[in-house]
């Protein structure tokens, strides 16, 4: 039996709660050619100048042989030709890129809408308390069903104007869509291609959902974000009608997946560094730097895996040639000791802390300002009102997806939830 790279054992299902023994090993070649012929990039330097090197793809219609999405799964395919890849702005490279980014940045941000955020803040604080409230009388929760998804998921789904009694149909199908993704030395057994080929059958069911929201704001536009980007006759162009469906998806899943992984893993991760916890309640305006550290610690989305090289590379003494996918993994980047100190602790108040866990470069992270208020409140006030929390399982189990890596169940037990 070949021996497996440090790259496919961080990629095992076993090592998915703590994959950061096999990054440090990673590390050791910045830029590392796996069998399959991807090149992975571990190291902070290197992943961020990839970030801004036009020479590499987003549109991983780009690389040889592949195609927009992956329509099957074929028994014993690459992992790379089994994920399934929408064209929308993380999938596609300048102009397409900039103009559709343009179009939706219309409807979410400065300048049109620069206080669209901040306006939000009464209503998380309204609907984290709700889920706190829910919370009283129990001694046992678990963080992500009761308080990490719902927040963000109902946040989400108000500002596109997504139905929430819709929440439980399209969660189903987000579910077994990202169960469905397999990078690793897994990816080829058969429960994997059962999974992947129901991935397929999922993410369809989803778009169609969402094409007939579309469809039904084009014909009596509504509240929201897609009825707004459904009408808009802005300098651009209206987006084509494949660029809605596409970046609808994405909006709608990007919008409160990443943000469940992260409060998720706040809470995790302060209990598991009791000095930084009591440190945030002494002092509770270390929210703000300190989310920037949460995500820093366990990134959210782990690696991108949707680069190509447009042509060939020298990087870290290794030439990626042309046509070669290329893993960003910002999970190893961020706990790259060249770049900071102590990686593996939490340090709520660690200095020049430009991590990646919103990327970098032209494809930073659209919703990251949401983001960054939805878990500076939710993990404030989750500290502030429950009374002695305590991990019940330590590490908790997590999902099987490598690329949204999070908890499935975070159990906490408690002595109660105060005013």
């Amino acid at each position: 039996m070949v021996e497996e790279t440090p790259w496919q054992q961080s990629l095992r299902k076993a090592n998915r709660a703590n994959p950061y023994p096999f990054y440090a090993e990673l590390r050791k070649t910045p830029v590392a050619r796996q069998p399959d012929g991807t090149y992975v990039v571990s190291t902070y330097r290197e992943v961020v100048a990839l970030l801004h090197d036009p020479r590499v793809s987003s549109d991983v219609t780009k690389r040889p042989g592949a195609t927009p999405v992956a329509a099957e799964v074929e028994a014993g395919s690459s992992p790379i030709t089994q994920v399934v890849i929408e064209p929308n702005i993380i999938t596609q490279d300048p102009p397409e890129h900039d103009r559709d980014r343009s179009l939706m940045m219309r409807h979410f941000g400065p300048p049109e809408r620069p206080h669209m955020i901040s306006d939000l803040e009464p209503e998380i604080c309204r609907i984290v308390a709700d889920l706190l409230d829910k919370m009283k009388g129990k001694t046992r929760i678990d963080v992500v069903d009761e308080f990490a998804f719902p927040l963000p998921v109902t946040v989400i789904c108000n500002i596109l104007g997504v139905p929430l009694e819709d929440i439980p149909r399209f969660h189903a199908w987000i579910e077994a869509a990202l169960d469905g993704v397999d990078l690793g030395p897994e990816a080829t057994s058969e429960e994997q291609q059962r999974l992947a080929q129901g991935s397929v059958e999922m993410v369809g069911e989803f778009r169609q959902f969402l094409a007939d929201l579309l469809d039904h704001y084009a014909k009596h536009p509504g509240p929201g974000m897609l009825s707004a980007m459904v009408h808009d006759d802005g300098p651009e162009d209206r987006m084509s009608q494949e660029s809605l469906i596409s970046n609808a998806v994405l909006l709608l899943f990007a919008g409160h997946e990443t943000s469940v992984n992260l409060i998720a893993h706040s809470v995790l991760s302060l209990l598991r560094h009791p000095d930084q916890l009591e440190k945030l309640r002494r002092r509770p305006e270390l929210i703000v730097p300190g989310v920037e550290e949460l995500l820093r610690l366990e990134s959210s989305v782990q690696l991108w895996h949707t680069r190509t090289a447009l042509e060939d590379i020298e990087i870290a003494g290794t030439t990626i040639p042309k046509g070669a996918p290329i893993f960003l993994v910002y999970g190893s980047a961020n706990r790259d000791p060249e770049r900071f100190a102590n990686p593996d602790q939490l340090d709520l108040e660690r200095p020049d802390n430009q991590h990646l866990g919103f990327s970098q470069g032209i494809h930073y992270c659209f919703g990251a300002p949401l983001a960054r208020l939805e878990v500076q409140i939710a993990v404030g006030e989750f500290f502030r009102r429950a009374e002695n929390p305590r991990l019940v399982v330590d590490p908790p189990p997590y999902r099987h997806n490598q690329i949204f890596r999070g908890p499935r169940h975070v159990l906490v037990d408690l002595d109660g939830i105060r005013d």
